[in-house]
C-alpha cells in the first residue's frame, strides 16, 4: 500500500461517517467514497496544503449532490422510507461516544427532515466538529449562511430530539418484552407495550406489504401485530435481537428469509414509536451483511 492509498484509509472512517449520515444507507456511502477515491487518486498531492480538508471536502460535495438526488427519489418512493442499519463493528464509520446517538437509526430518520443543505452544515458544525467558518468552505459558501443553516437545522431537531430519552438497555428490554409477546401474542400483553399515542412506520418499498402511512395509536398497533402473528402461524419464525448502529433492533425471519428489522422509541415504561423496515432489497443487503460477519 502506498503512502497515498494509506492515508486515505486513514481517514477512511470519518470520511464514511460522514457520508453515511448524509445519505441514511452504506451502499451509497460507499459509492461516495469510492468516487472521492477517484478523485483522490488523480489528484496532484504535491498541490495540497491540507489533505484531511481536501478529502473530507470532496465527500461532503458528492454526498450533497447525492442526497439531492435522493430526496427526489424519496419523494417518489412507496410508502415512507427507513434508513439502512450497519452490520460490522470495524464498518462503524466512527466511533465517538459523544456522537454515538447521530448514528442511531432514529437519528438519522430524524435527519431527513432537513433539507440537504441543513443536514450537511448541521453534520459538520455539530457531529464533525469543524467551526462555521471551516464548514462554509466545506461547503463552498458564506460563513454567515452556514451559520443559518445550521442553526435552522437545530431549531428544527430540537423538539424532535427529547423524545431520545430511552437509554440502549431500557430499549433493548422492551424490544424483548415486545418479542416475547409475539411468540403467545394477546390483545392484552401486546396493548400493555405501546403507549396510547404510539406511532408505527413501516418501509415495504412497494414490494411487500406494508402500510402506506404512519399508523397512529396503541391500540391500532395491536390489531396490527395480532394480524402479523395470524399470518405467521404457519411459518417457520425466529426472532432474535442484534446491536446495530449502537442501538437494538429486533430481527424476524421467516423460513430461514430476513423479513423485518423493527427498533423503537419508548420511554422507560411503553414503546412510543416502532420502525419496520421489510423492503426486501434493503432486507437482503443487511442479512448479506450479518452471514458475512457470521461466516
Amino acid at each position: 500500500m502506498d503512502s497515498h492509498t494509506e492515508l486515505f484509509q486513514k481517514h477512511r472512517p470519518r470520511l464514511l461517517g460522514l457520508a453515511y449520515r448524509m445519505l441514511g444507507t452504506q451502499a451509497d456511502a460507499e459509492d461516495v467514497l469510492h468516487d472521492a477515491w477517484l478523485r483522490w487518486h488523480a489528484q496532484d498531492k504535491t498541490s495540497l496544503d491540507d489533505a484531511e480538508a481536501w478529502l473530507v471536502t470532496v465527500t461532503t460535495r458528492l454526498a450533497l449532490d447525492r442526497l439531492r438526488h435522493a430526496k427526489v427519489e424519496r419523494a417518489r418512493y412507496t410508502g415512507p422510507w427507513l434508513p439502512e442499519p450497519l452490520v460490522a463493528p470495524e464498518e462503524q464509520p466512527d466511533s465517538q461516544a459523544e456522537h454515538a446517538e447521530t448514528l442511531t437509526l432514529s437519528f438519522l430518520l430524524m435527519l431527513e427532515r432537513l433539507s440537504p443543505e441543513e443536514r450537511a452544515a448541521f453534520l459538520l458544525r455539530e457531529v464533525f466538529d469543524y467551526s462555521h467558518a471551516e464548514a462554509a468552505a466545506i461547503l463552498g459558501i458564506t460563513e454567515e449562511s452556514c451559520r443559518q443553516r445550521a442553526h435552522r437545522a437545530k431549531q428544527r431537531l430540537r423538539e424532535e430530539r427529547t423524545r431520545f430519552t430511552a437509554s440502549a438497555p431500557t430499549q433493548r428490554r422492551l424490544l424483548e418484552c415486545f418479542a416475547h409477546a409475539l411468540q403467545r401474542p394477546t390483545e392484552e400483553n401486546l396493548r400493555a407495550l405501546f403507549a396510547e399515542d404510539a406511532i408505527h412506520i413501516s418501509d415495504g418499498g412497494g414490494i411487500v406489504t406494508a402500510a402506506l402511512r404512519p399508523l397512529l395509536g396503541g391500540e391500532r398497533i395491536t390489531r396490527l401485530y395480532l394480524q402479523v402473528a395470524k399470518h405467521e402461524q404457519d411459518h417457520d419464525v425466529r426472532r432474535n435481537l442484534h446491536t446495530l448502529n449502537g442501538a437494538p433492533v429486533l430481527l424476524t425471519w421467516v423460513d430461514g428469509q430476513l423479513a423485518t428489522a423493527s427498533w423503537i422509541e419508548c420511554d422507560d415504561d411503553r414503546i412510543v414509536a416502532v420502525h419496520s423496515l421489510r423492503n426486501p432489497e434493503k432486507l437482503a443487503r443487511l442479512a448479506g451483511s450479518l452471514s458475512n460477519i457470521s461466516a
